[in-house]
């Protein structure tokens, strides 16, 4: 399978190369940003309407878990061959049919019939992998003196896409829109992506070559670093996933109402856009990334307590901590990725093997949490896996957070 070794012109140069100062350098990022801006609320706004979804269409809670796990599937088995369509296609229009792809994914979703529905979930998670491999690539290319901080910026507005569409996601599905409409809408965000991503299809003309995916498989697979960096990012989209296809649910259970409860997903994904900010910033201060995997380890578990036994006290203090940890560890796993990599074509190479690695770990979260839940219709199995994880996720970070870089040959 065809990789990336390198990106040709524009995508090769510093901050700036192929760009005109200025306007152009600001087009690119607002471009990246609001892409960013795009990447989670297709999925984010599922889990406050999945009760509606399950009641609606007679379906169990491991196969409306399935909405959040095809996507996931769809970012481990298509990050594998996304250089395949940056060496033929190159990086800007392959981001631009990533756009396209989940603009027609999430109409598709909306359409009447569970075939449509699952059908265009995995449509449009095919368009989410193509620019969660592409974005830490492009991001170390383009802003090599700046990666912390571009780092910080989109993963930040992936939160906050997430926590908008987690919000509003039951006050419009209560309105004539239901909740095929509510869904709906997030298809006119990525058109407004795709508009303003177009002008960097002249911009961003380079095209990627050199070794297969094979041989970058090969290589990489014998790194204990690279492994480290995909299990990492596995473990901790495990978690995110199981709650931003759950939580809603869990809070319910406490008593709260679906609006209640959507809000509650919201907020986890406003601290958790704080912490996505914070974390990258801090990282790139310090060479070695280890104290801060073991802090947000030890918050996560803190939050996992809180939520599990109710004498702990209110739901909402134990969501905004959990979205700080959750929005840092997710921050953290995509700066580790450029901060490990030696240059941008090797962190292309690694990026699509850790996602790929990452996201098919992370596929199982959402359904085997519906699983246990139908089981014996109480969350707290869910909270001690979730811990169990922790303390495995506590390991492989801080091998990961080690300063080292992953050879490039």
């Amino acid at each position: 399978m065809a990789g990336i070794r390198k990106q040709q012109g524009a995508l090769t140069g510093g901050e700036g190369s192929g760009l005109s100062a200025g306007g152009g350098k600001a087009l690119l990022v607002a471009g990246v940003l609001v892409i960013a801006l795009n990447l989670r609320p297709s999925m984010a706004a599922v889990g406050p309407v999945a009760g509606m979804i399950r009641e609606a269409m007679g379906l169990s809670s491991s196969v409306v878990g399935l909405l959040t796990t095809l996507p996931l599937i769809a970012f481990g088995t298509v990050s594998m061959a996304t250089p395949l369509f940056t060496r033929r296609y190159g990086m800007a229009a392959t981001m631009a049919g990533a756009m396209a792809l989940l603009a027609a994914g999430i109409g598709m979703r909306s359409a009447p019939g569970p075939w449509a529905l699952m059908g265009g979930t995995l449509v449009l998670g095919i368009g989410i992998a193509l620019a969660n491999v592409l974005m830490p690539s492009l991001v170390k290319a383009q802003f090599p003196r700046r990666y912390g901080l571009m780092t910080s910026l989109y993963s930040s507005m992936m939160s906050v896409g997430a926590s908008v569409a987690a919000g509003i996601s039951v006050p419009l599905a209560a309105t004539a829109l239901g909740w095929r409409g509510s869904l709906a809408t997030w298809a006119l965000l990525a058109l407004v992506a795709l508009v303003l991503w177009l002008p960097q299809l002249a911009r961003l003309r380079g095209r990627g070559e050199g070794r297969d995916f094979g041989e970058v498989m090969r290589h990489l697979g014998r790194s204990r670093l690279a492994w480290n960096v995909a299990l990492y990012m596995g473990l901790q989209s495990v978690t995110f996933y199981v709650f931003l296809a759950w939580l809603p649910d869990m809070v319910q259970a406490r008593g709260a109402s679906a609006a209640y409860a959507g809000w509650m997903l919201s907020l986890s994904q406003i601290t958790g856009a704080v912490g996505s900010l914070l974390i990258p910033l801090w990282a790139g201060r310090i060479p070695d990334q280890r104290i801060i995997v073991r802090v947000v380890v030890a918050l996560e578990l803190l939050a996992l307590a809180g939520l599990t036994f109710p004498a702990f006290g209110p739901v909402a203090p134990w969501v905004f901590l959990l979205g700080l940890t959750l929005g840092g560890a997710f921050s953290l796993s995509l700066f580790l990725i450029g901060a490990r990599a030696a240059d941008a074509a090797t962190a292309t190479e690694l990026s699509g093997m850790v996602q790929s690695v990452g996201y098919l770990v992370a596929a199982t979260g959402p359904f085997l949490a519906g699983g246990l839940y139908d089981l014996g219709g109480r969350w707290m199995p869910v909270f001690g896996l979730l811990a169990a994880i922790a303390l495995v996720k506590l390991r492989t970070g801080t091998g990961a957070g080690r300063a080292g870089l992953v050879s490039p040959h």
